[in-house]
């Protein structure tokens, strides 16, 4: 019985271009309480696994967070079995504006504690509790009236490249550094104010929502399925989309342009930029934004030394790696003293 993903990363690229079918990336999210979160993450692996899915799936107590890619012909056969799930049942489901047939390359489904990490220990904190859901329309009419307090929940490297009109965004690197900014630092002493939240998909936005309910808050707001459905009800509807710039993704998409504005700038020369990459030194691999000429010059590298580094012998590489943490460890993504031009 396999449970887990066998293939590599390069071979199911081989697969995927060969197959020439298309596949749909797209995620979901459900709060629900998860008696056996290993038992339940066998299950939808030994069945997604023959639908030929792949993606990055989380499960816990708590619930489940999911970002796919779907064969289109299997789209379908997927959805009656969510459907089968009781807690799954007509589940929102967020289709990415934006498809690659590689967004995913492994199906990697992984037990943890919490499906969003949040860094609270509160046993009277219900996630349940949830503030109230608004479509695109709702939402442009809260973000006109002076009265609301509209709050990013994502991260700083994500909000960098796009973000609502007149939304606050905070300088984060984590959700669960998150909650506490902005109950400290937006919205402490303000209950009466309507609070206004969005995230990329929903997911985070909905736990601050209970979060800052369970503060005291009564007027609290999300945008419901996030910036992703937002996207989609503003062209359905034909209102007005008050979202600038791009929706950073997790997968190797990296963003899906919402606008055409570029509010960004290139982290090394200054030049208007919304592209993220990763450093192509092993041993760094930061996230950062790179413009096309500093791409080139820089070797799609973030640092004149990471550069050096990556033109050594592979065995060269590994000895200097050798006994240092993941990239991930050692820097904060977007966030380096070699980028000049990060804000």
């Amino acid at each position: 019985m396999q449970l887990y993903n066998k293939l590599s990363a390069i071979q199911r690229k081989k697969i995927i271009e060969s197959a020439r079918e298309e596949r749909f990336t797209l995620s979901f999210y459900k709060y629900a309480n998860i008696g056996n979160p290993k038992l339940f993450r066998n299950h939808i692996f030994l069945k997604w696994n023959s639908l030929d899915i792949l993606g990055r799936i989380y499960v816990a107590s708590e619930g489940i967070n999911a970002q796919l890619s779907v064969p289109g012909k299997n789209f379908l056969i997927f959805k009656k079995h969510l459907d089968s799930i009781s807690f799954l049942n007509g589940v929102r489901i967020n289709i990415a504006i934006e498809h690659n047939n590689k967004s995913f390359l492994k199906l990697t489904i992984k037990v943890k504690d919490k499906i969003v990490a949040d860094g609270l220990v509160d046993d009277s904190f219900d996630v349940t509790k949830k503030g109230v859901h608004v479509n695109a329309l709702e939402f442009n009419n809260l973000l006109e009236d002076p009265k609301t307090i509209c709050v990013d929940i994502r991260n700083h490297y994500e909000s960098e490249i796009g973000h609502f009109q007149g939304a606050i965004t905070p300088d984060v690197d984590t959700f669960r550094q998150s909650l506490p900014f902005i109950e400290k630092n937006i919205i402490k002493g303000k209950q009466e104010r309507s609070l206004l939240l969005y995230c990329t998909g929903g997911i985070r936005c909905e736990k601050a929502s209970a979060y800052f309910k369970h503060k005291g808050f009564k007027n609290v707001f999300q945008l419901q399925g996030g910036i992703i459905d937002y996207a989609r009800q503003t062209k359905a509807l034909g209102i007005k989309n008050k979202f600038i710039g791009k929706n950073f993704v997790f997968d190797e998409r990296r963003s899906e342009k919402i606008s055409d504005d570029i509010i960004s700038k290139c982290h090394q020369c200054g030049d208007p930029c919304d592209i993220h990459i990763n450093c192509s030194n092993p041993a760094c691999h930061l996230l950062f934004i790179q413009c096309e000429k500093c791409n080139q010059i820089h070797e799609k590298c973030c640092s004149d030394n990471c550069r050096k580094i990556k033109r050594l012998p592979y065995e060269e590489q590994k000895k200097l790696r050798k006994g240092k943490h993941n990239s991930n460890k050692i820097f904060k993504k977007g966030r380096s003293e070699v980028l000049k031009f990060k804000k």
